[in-house]
């Protein structure tokens, strides 16, 4: 994530020169594919390779030397990655989401068939991966301490970041399928309304007489990062975990979503709703 974010900044700053890969190549030696690399944050570049660049460039001390700080940081672990006891109970495809997740500053995620990762409880998320993994006992509880361990990103006392800004919309199935049964549920479904309570938090649900609509075929969440780097969408399936980059992807995901959050309820109606599936 980090290198994605020196990446950015690194093209941004050979466009605010007029500057083109061959151009910056003949006047510094830098050759143009490693420049590519670079800039596609493929490659981790050297610090004598930055100063080269920020010389050309015009970049200021303050500038320099927060990039550098970065390209220092860039292969750095994630926060999963500290926990080597969690490191054999998830897939790569899941520590890469986790490592994406924890950089960026706002998620919008739409679910056909579970709560939200971010939202859900331990007890429902036990019995999601019970069902659904056929993994030992220790390593379904290392899961789902995985999972608890990613929803402090949005907690207001977030250490030293602000809080994920996290737009959740779900079809009603997801609250009424009884997942670990009617207590679990209750319990579930209140959690939601407590999160929603959050200023960082909007939960939105599309109801059964919506009938059909756009988007209700596939889970994805949406992921943005500013101006540090592209945004991204993940979509995770029986097939593993797709990371999709290409502006066009991106946006066609993003209109989807749009049309999702047109199509449900308030987020005040949505919460009316959860009250009638939790008195259910």
């Amino acid at each position: 994530m980090r290198l994605r974010r020196l990446a950015a900044e690194l093209t941004a700053l050979r466009a605010d020169a007029r500057l083109t890969r061959e151009q910056v190549e003949e006047q510094t030696g830098v050759n143009q594919g490693t420049l590519w690399r670079i800039e596609k944050g493929q490659a981790k570049p050297h610090n004598g390779t930055l100063e080269t660049l920020f010389d050309l460039y015009g970049v200021d001390d303050a500038r320099r030397a927060s990039l550098i700080e970065l390209a220092r940081d860039a292969k750095s672990p994630g926060w999963l990655r500290q926990y080597p006891h969690y490191s054999d109970a998830i897939s790569d495809g899941y520590a890469a989401y986790i490592s994406f997740e924890s950089e960026a500053k706002s998620v919008n995620n739409y679910e056909t068939s579970f709560i939200p990762g971010l939202l859900q409880t331990e007890d429902y998320a036990r019995t999601v991966m019970l069902d659904g993994f056929g993994a030992d006992t220790e390593t379904v509880e290392r899961r789902v301490q995985v999972r608890m361990e990613r929803q402090r990103i949005l907690s207001p006392e977030r250490a030293g970041r602000d809080p994920l800004e996290f737009w959740a919309v779900v079809d009603e199935a997801v609250l009424r399928r009884e997942v670990g049964g009617r207590g679990v549920m209750r319990a579930q479904l209140d959690r939601i309304q407590e999160m929603s309570d959050l200023p960082n938090v909007t939960v939105q649900v599309i109801p059964f007489d919506r009938g059909a609509y756009r988007g209700m075929d596939n889970s994805f969440s949406r992921l943005r990062f500013g101006a540090t780097a592209p945004d991204i969408v993940h979509v995770e399936g029986l097939a593993g975990d797709l990371f999709l980059e290409l502006e066009a992807e991106v946006d066609r995901f993003s209109l989807v979503f749009d049309h999702l959050r047109a199509t449900a309820l308030s987020p005040r109606d949505s919460r009316a709703l959860l009250a009638a599936s939790m008195a259910d």
